[in-house]
């Protein structure tokens, strides 16, 4: 069953991210960014494990970014930084409310009908309320300083998903969404 959420938590996420991503970063400000030219994935342990193909489109994605950074894929076990990332998708409930017709009471004015005033009368309508899941996929990437083991990067982009995008339009979203999160990669530290 957790393998399946993790299935369905990785289709959500690669269908839905648009350019209208929440993202954030933080980072170490004492690393030295210009040193890191080469990086090697690593796995997360115990992270949530994804389906081979949902793994190359979001590698996929996150590599062009770290190469138009100036970052290239180490051949061997040596890089200057290791990466990872991580997958998630919530539910939230969304209700929505639609009312037909309208109410008038006293004292909310009244209209001219004919050449005499006809205020304060009640109109009849009626009002709808649905429930929907909307589901928010996350993806965190993270950098780690290979000398030291250390974090020294991360980010993160959160949006609503859409669960009924078709593969073109996934990956389009999602390069969009990763190029929104790598905009602040390398962090500029102020002196």
């Amino acid at each position: 069953m957790k393998r399946a959420l993790g299935l369905a938590a990785a289709f959500l996420l690669i269908g839905s991210f648009a350019a209208a991503q929440d993202v954030s970063y933080n980072f170490d400000q004492q690393a030295d960014f210009s040193k890191y030219k080469t990086y090697k994935w690593v796995k997360v342990e115990g992270g949530e494990q994804v389906d081979e193909l949902t793994v190359k489109q979001i590698t996929g994605a996150i590599e062009k970014q770290l190469a138009t950074k100036g970052l290239t894929k180490a051949t061997g076990d040596a890089a200057d930084v290791f990466v990872a990332y991580q997958v998630a998708v919530s539910k939230e409930k969304e209700l929505q409310t639609w009312s037909t017709g309208y109410t008038m009471g006293p004292g909310w004015g009244g209209r001219y009908y004919g050449g005499y005033y006809r205020g304060g009368a009640y109109g009849g309508g009626t009002s709808t309320t649905t429930t929907s899941t909307i589901y928010i996929g996350s993806l965190a990437f993270d950098m780690y300083d290979a000398s030291g083991k250390t974090l020294v990067w991360r980010g993160l982009a959160s949006k609503q998903l859409d669960t009924k995008a078709k593969p073109e339009k996934r990956q389009k979203n999602l390069d969009k969404g990763m190029e929104k999160l790598f905009k602040n990669y390398p962090p500029k530290v102020k002196k």
